[in-house]
Order: C-alpha cells, then structure tokens, then sequence
C-alpha cells in the first residue's frame, strides 16, 4: 500500500484520486522481483523501468519504487550495463543501448529530490557510477554518445540525438548525486559540457531522424535547449507533430498520437514556460485514459482505433503521473526537467579542446 497520497491533481484536467488511480495502474504491472512489465506478459527495459519506479515514488508507494531499484540493482552486470529487454525469467534482447543504461542516474536523484535518504543513494551510488562510466566509454571525441553496443560488446556505427539528449540529462542527475555524496568526477563534468555542445551545435553528429518527435522536443526536455532556444525549437515544427485537440504524433507523416510522446513534450513545454501550451496537450491526452486509470499507448485517427491493439501500458502512464507532477509543481521533483536543483555544465568555451 502507498506510504502518502499526495495532491497530483492538475486543475481543470485531473484529480488527484485520478493521479492515484494511475500510478496504482503501474504498480499492479510490478513483479514479485520488482521488474516493471510494459504490459502483462510484457518485456520490460531499464529506461522505462526507471521511469516507472519515478512515477512510484511521486505518487507515494516508496516501497514498490525502491523494489524496482534492488532488482534493476540486481541484474547491473559487472561492467555496470544492462541488457535491452529483460522478460519475467531472463533477457530477451540482449543488446546494451546507452540511455537506458544511464537513466537510472535520473531516478535515483529523483528518489533523492523527495526522500532525502541518504542510505539509499550511498547504496546506489556504485550502480549510478559503473552505468555512466559504461555510457561514456561510447562517447566521441566530437561529444556525441553512439547509442548502443551490440550483444558481444562492439558498438554500433552511430548516435541518436534522442539518446544523446537524454543522456545528458541523466548525466547532469550523476554529477548532482556525485556532490551531494562529496564525489569528484570532474571528468562527467567535461563530458556533459562536449555532449551538450554537440547536441545544440552539430546536428551532423546523428543519424537522421527528423519524423520522429522525441527527436524534436527532447533536447528542451532535456535541458539543452532552454529558455529562447527551447522555445523556438518547439515552435518551429509544432504544426508538424501536434494534432489539435488530440496530442502529439509519433512520427510527423503519420496521424498516430501517443499518450507517452503527449506527456513528454507537455514536460518539454513546462521547461521552457510555455504553460498554457503544457496544459493543452495534457488535457488532450485524456481521451487516451482508461476507466481503470491506466492509460492506451496510442491511437491512430480517424479511425481512432487503439495500437499497438489493446496495449495500455505501464510506460505511458508513468509519463501521465511525471507531466501531472511537473504541472502541479507541488512536489520536490515537480522541477527535474526544469534543471532545478541540478548543476550546470561547464560552458564549451571552458572546455580544453586540444
């Protein structure tokens, strides 16, 4: 049973006992292990199961995040990765793909914003570190992080500004864990200045994927792109990828709208001030609600037919409860994708690029 109840609801679109009902829609996809499924029967994968366990901790069951976190830390092998895919009794993609691996810095931070325990993030600090050291052995001498290594270790050819991006905010949550705890990792510091460099200045550096939204909005949800630069970034293919009145779409050439994608660009808005447009889209994603508080993954209109069929899963309705959060803005973590409480980057003109 949740520890607290606290008030998630977001005016005029949401109640708080509706907040709650979605997080206990996330907790009932939790095995006895602590893995989060997807769906029932699902496969599940670190970066949303961290996401999961964040959405645990915000809607008050600390117990069912902090189980999700001993089994994550249960399964970190020794070079400090994690395989793709994790199914109820082993692996079923077995391929290392970077973001994931660096995410659960995001949410131990975030564990940290709401309980202050400082035992928990001493005996997570050793999974946090040998993650980030893992993801950024595959970064470049340019500052891009290449996405992924295959099953027998050899890294793949390219970078994902999506991956990257997320990358950089989750290594921005390292390096704040890393002071809180009087670590020094200046080298994560000059790592996370080159990566955002990269990020804002050389769209080169990855493999193209402009129909794809995450790669549109999340290097403001990432902290990249802030202030003016965020702003003009969401506006600047906003018709592309945002159906009105219904939320944002996958990809731009096709009418498929995600609940997750929905939530996460609302997050990017809140980051960036552009509260009115937040709560649009969060509204929108309502009609993707269930009468049990989960939430569909999709819908493709006109048809507005469910996809992938009858899959609500566990991922998106983390998202819902994590933009629920950042609108209410009364929670410690309400901030996280605001940068608040995170330390800056060095600026590139500091960096030492010889």
């Amino acid at each position: 049973m949740p520890s607290r109840r606290p008030d998630l609801g977001v005016d005029g679109i949401i109640g708080s006992a509706d907040v709650a009902a979605t997080v206990d829609s996330i907790a009932a996809l939790q095995l006895p292990s602590g893995m989060v499924e997807w769906f029932p029967g699902g496969h599940c994968d670190p970066w949303n199961h961290v996401e999961c366990a964040m959405a645990l901790i915000v809607g008050g069951r600390r117990a069912e995040a902090d189980r999700a976190y001993e089994w994550l830390a249960g399964v970190q092998r020794a070079d400090g990765s994690w395989h793709q895919y994790y199914v109820a009794d082993g692996i079923e993609d077995a391929k290392f793909d970077a973001n994931t691996i660096a995410y659960v810095a995001t949410g131990v931070w975030h564990h940290w914003l709401t309980h202050r325990d400082r035992g928990f993030v001493e005996s997570m600090w050793r999974v946090v570190e040998k993650a980030i050291d893992f993801v950024l052995d595959l970064q470049t001498p340019r500052g891009e992080v290449i996405w992924a290594r295959h099953a027998d270790g050899t890294p793949w050819s390219f970078a994902l500004l999506t991956g990257s991006s997320s990358t950089y905010h989750s290594l921005r949550c390292a390096i704040a864990l890393a002071e809180e705890l009087g670590h020094e990792r200046p080298d994560w510091e000059l790592s996370a200045a080159s990566l955002g460099h990269t990020i804002a200045h050389v769209p080169d550096a990855f493999a193209p994927k402009d129909r794809w939204a995450m790669d549109w909005y999340y290097p403001v949800l990432a902290g990249v792109l802030i202030g003016d630069a965020g702003r003009s970034r969401l506006e600047q293919r906003w018709d592309e990828f945002v159906m009105p009145e219904k939320g944002v779409r996958c990809v731009a050439d096709r009418p498929w709208v995600t609940a997750a994608e929905t939530c996460e660009c609302v997050m990017a808005l809140d980051a960036v001030g552009e509260t009115d447009k937040a709560r649009d889209l969060f509204s929108w994603a309502q009609s993707l609600r269930h009468d049990d508080g989960s939430y569909w993954t999709g819908i493709v209109y006109p048809q507005e037919v469910n996809f992938p069929g009858g899959e609500r899963s566990s991922y998106t309705a983390a998202a819902v409860v994590l933009a629920a959060d950042a609108l209410a803005g009364t929670s410690p973590t309400s901030g996280i994708f605001r940068g608040e409480g995170l330390p800056a980057a060095f600026e590139v003109s500091e960096l030492d690029r010889d």
